[in-house]
């Protein structure tokens, strides 16, 4: 999640206002930028527990250190670093310590991946005198909530307030899911209408490939990918595959009107946040939000809401690709590479509209809830998943070609697919690997997991 604002924004007088702003996205394909996230769970050594925040070995330990040894410098909240920033990127906090690197916006993916691989040696140097380890899942497999620390944070105490009244596993979503997270440009309207469509559509195809949380509190969940599960028990307000998109005349006013009808969490006002928690955004414009009555939004409002909706790709002034496992570092340049590979070349945005031409709003329903359960395996239209993403990772390869952009050893950007391609090539996801070790020689032993898995 993002860290507080640093500048008071400008008044809202109209719906126009919100409109443009996500227009100001609109670039040209030669400014068009790759941003990754990354999601990670930070634990002690000895004991595969989850860090406190304060402590010898705790997550301001890590900020501290990064900070000391590689001149990160800190954000503050009420006198704690909550964030850290350097050189375009920054590094913040999930609720439950998740520790997250917001990559710089890059144009290629070769930077992208020295850009995974400085982050990996920085937090290593850092974490592995103090006896803290790092792992990649999608969701944490032996820890409980309670067993979690919560970051000190304002907003969080908001959201977890509020998360339990909207379903079932909002606070496992904020306390003990992790993702990798690929952001991408658009050109104008239209682009991003293509982009959005084609990204939600396929964003099963990436939960597939990517699902590695099959395990809950030390046992298997049922699910292939439970973080991809948990997000439809969080917050049917501002989750899901976002039906309007595929209807005609998606634009950008129909996704202001969906964001304006979400319910509000807080505003940030002089250094502390207000609970307005599900109150409207349409109200606010009309003075008449019952916890600031009288008071309007200022930019920075719109966009610490567009923060905290949840869909399987979310618009900001680019689009965001939600749908992937935190995973090992391997995986982490392969989600960039998959997105870029579809979305940035027009023959393979044009070969994936042909592909989901004619797929149906109980299509898209249909995969959203099996596919965390099945992965690959999951039937679809005659065949599986795991045929749908050979086809899909086809078009890639080919769009990521097609871009040459080569580096120093004379390597185009396809190669970071050969992750992905092995997955397709022996037909089980990464949890189903884990899975049959836990049955197999792990003996039903999760140690072994953050023994083998961890950075």
């Amino acid at each position: 999640m993002s860290a507080p604002p640093s500048a008071k924004g400008q008044p809202i007088t109209g719906k126009a206002q919100l409109v443009d702003y996500l227009t100001a996205g609109c670039k040209p394909a030669s400014d068009w930028r790759i941003g990754t996230e990354h999601e990670k769970f930070a634990f002690t050594q000895e004991d595969y527990l989850p860090l406190p925040y304060e402590g010898p070995k705790s997550i301001r330990a890590i900020l501290e250190g990064l900070s000391e040894s590689f001149g990160w410098t800190p954000v503050l909240e009420d006198d704690k670093p909550i964030a850290l920033l350097k050189d375009g990127c920054s590094i913040t906090l999930e609720p439950g310590g998740q520790f997250e690197l917001s990559g710089a916006p890059l144009e290629n993916l070769h930077q992208t991946c020295d850009e995974v691989h400085t982050h990996l040696h920085q937090v290593k140097t850092v974490c592995e005198p103090l006896g803290i380890r790092m792992i990649g899942l999608g969701f944490a497999p032996t820890w409980t909530r309670e067993q979690i620390h919560v970051m000190p944070k304002g907003r969080y105490g908001i959201m977890r307030r509020y998360m339990p009244t909207r379903g079932n596993l909002g606070l496992d979503m904020m306390l003990r899911t992790c993702t990798v997270q690929t952001n991408l440009d658009f050109s104008d309207e239209a682009d991003m209408v293509a982009k959005f469509r084609v990204s939600l559509a396929l964003q099963p195809v990436a939960t597939a490939l990517f699902a590695n949380s099959p395990f809950v509190e030390g046992k298997p969940s049922g699910y292939l990918s439970f973080r991809s599960h948990v997000w439809t028990d969080t917050d049917p307000d501002r989750c899901g595959i976002l039906p309007f998109v595929f209807e005609p005349g998606m634009s950008f006013e129909r996704y202001v009107d969906h964001v304006l009808d979400v319910p509000m969490y807080f505003v940030h006002r002089d250094g502390r946040y207000i609970d307005v928690a599900g109150q409207s955004f349409r109200n606010f414009m009309e003075g008449r939000l019952p916890g600031l009555p009288g008071e309007t939004p200022l930019t920075t409002d719109w966009v610490d809401h567009l923060t905290t909706l949840f869909p399987e790709v979310r618009m900001k002034r680019f689009l965001e690709m939600r749908g992937a496992d935190g995973g090992p570092w391997r995986r982490l340049c392969a989600l960039p590479a998959l997105w870029v590979g579809l979305l940035y070349d027009q023959a393979a945005l044009d070969a994936c509209q042909d592909l989901i031409a004619d797929w149906t709003l109980e299509d898209h329903a249909y995969l959203r809830a099996e596919v965390p359960k099945r992965a690959l395996a999951t039937a679809f239209r005659g065949g599986t998943v795991a045929d749908l993403a050979e086809r899909v990772l086809e078009i890639a390869s080919g769009g990521l070609k097609s871009r040459r952009r080569i580096d120093d050893m004379g390597n185009d950007e396809s190669h970071f697919l050969s992750a992905l391609r092995e997955i397709v090539a022996r037909g089980t996801s990464p949890a189903e690997v884990k899975l049959d070790a836990y049955h197999g020689r792990w003996g039903s032993d999760l140690s072994h997991l953050f023994d083998e898995y961890a950075y």
